[in-house]
């Protein structure tokens, strides 16, 4: 008698894991390069985690823009818009009352390792070119997080520094033990 994964073709099984705890909510402060929110939407779906991204964005997302990037995977995208930040802090908050935000900046004194996250929590990013806005950082001060780097550069690919923050997040709730062929 065979199992029903030695019966599969292995190459149509991926490697998944999860409780189904509450997603991440990911938030990006005026992105402005669509491959790299079209690279974080893909880690959202992957992850089961919201995407918020705040205005102005810097490309179209509607459904021909979508659908010409060839994005096979945005129907699968939890995705909302938002005029500001406020906005997206306020439809966090009622949606995962609570949830703690962590700003991810260059600027932060404190490193997303030294941080626990819950399931909920969001995860804030700034545009590409300059981050989040200096008077959001001021004003929310006793949030912000950032990833230590060995070398002189300024700062890391947004994508990257969303997929390094949100993998350590779902590792430290559990989501990632456990994983099995299916």
């Amino acid at each position: 008698m065979t199992s029903e994964s030695e019966a599969r073709p292995t190459d149509s099984l991926r490697l998944r894991a999860g409780r189904g705890l509450s997603p991440f909510h990911i938030v990006l402060v005026e992105p402005e390069i669509p491959p790299n929110t079209g690279n974080i939407a893909r880690l959202c779906a992957a992850t089961r985690s919201h995407l918020h991204l705040v205005e102005p964005l810097g490309f179209r997302i509607d459904e021909q823009a979508v659908r010409r990037a060839g994005l096979d995977y945005w129907p699968l995208v939890q995705l909302a818009t938002h005029r500001d930040y406020a906005a997206a802090r306020a439809q966090i908050s009622q949606a995962a009352p609570n949830a703690r935000h962590y700003l991810f900046t260059g600027k932060a004194t404190r490193s997303y390792l030294d941080v626990e996250f819950r399931p909920g929590d969001a995860l804030v990013f700034g545009k590409e070119s300059v981050g989040l806005p200096e008077a959001l950082l001021e004003q929310h001060a006793s949030e912000l997080v950032g990833i230590p780097t060995l070398g002189p550069v300024r700062s890391l690919n947004l994508a990257n520094a969303v997929s390094i923050a949100l993998y350590e997040a779902l590792r430290q709730v559990g989501e990632l033990a456990h994983a099995k062929l299916g």
